[in-house]
């Protein structure tokens, strides 16, 4: 029996009611994150080329000599290309030794003559790796320059600066009095490994200056 004086209550909601408003809230949702998140992956995929260009850099960044490190420089390519020059040159020699036996002239190539044009090729090919023969070797204490003929050690004390001048082949150490030593370990033809060479050199020659 119902009482007259209550109020009825209100009716519960049914499922499909509820399941269409929970869809709509769904919806809603989505499209209000959706933007953001193409927005977002847009800014994404463009700062990656620039990502990867920074992380690039990076590695390609020249590497610093660390404390108690040696520093060994070589040429690269004119070492290639004397070692390459001196088999060529040592070869003809060998082929002309050999196949000049005789000639339509009438001269004759004695054992002699020929074990002489070899020992001629070793000379010359001994002179094209002279090429090869440059090399820098640093260390805190100082710094050790072999160049074609001569090899050199200073202190790193006495050196001013490691420089390598625009237009120049070769780097060069500068010295008191306007003095200079020329470093043909590091050339402008080796391209990077040149600026990386210079980078450990001012490093180290940074280092023991300021200790």
């Amino acid at each position: 029996m119902t009482d007259p004086g209550r109020t009825p209550a209100p009716a519960a909601p049914s499922a499909a009611a509820s399941g269409a408003a929970a869809r709509r809230e769904a919806e809603e949702a989505a499209a209000t994150t959706a933007p953001d998140t193409t927005a977002a992956a847009a800014e994404r995929d463009a700062d990656g080329p620039a990502r990867d260009s920074r992380a690039e850099a990076a590695a390609r960044a020249p590497r610093a000599a660390g404390p108690g490190e040696t520093v060994v420089v070589r040429p690269r390519k004119v070492m290639i290309a004397a070692w390459v020059g001196a088999v060529a040159v040592l070869v003809l020699f060998t082929v002309v030794a050999v196949l000049l036996r005789g000639s339509e002239t009438g001269v004759y190539f004695r054992l002699a003559d020929q074990v002489a044009l070899v020992v001629l090729g070793l000379l010359i090919a001994g002179g094209v790796l002279l090429l090869a023969r440059p090399r820098v070797r640093a260390d805190a204490e100082g710094i050790e320059v072999r160049n074609i003929l001569t090899t050199q050690r200073l202190s790193w004390q006495v050196v001013r600066r490691v420089a390598f001048p625009d237009g120049a082949s070769w780097a060069r150490l500068d010295l008191p009095d306007d003095e200079y030593l020329p470093v043909l370990a590091i050339q402008a033809v080796d391209g990077y490994r040149a600026v990386e060479g210079i980078a450990r050199l001012r490093a180290l020659h940074s280092a023991a200056r300021t200790s």
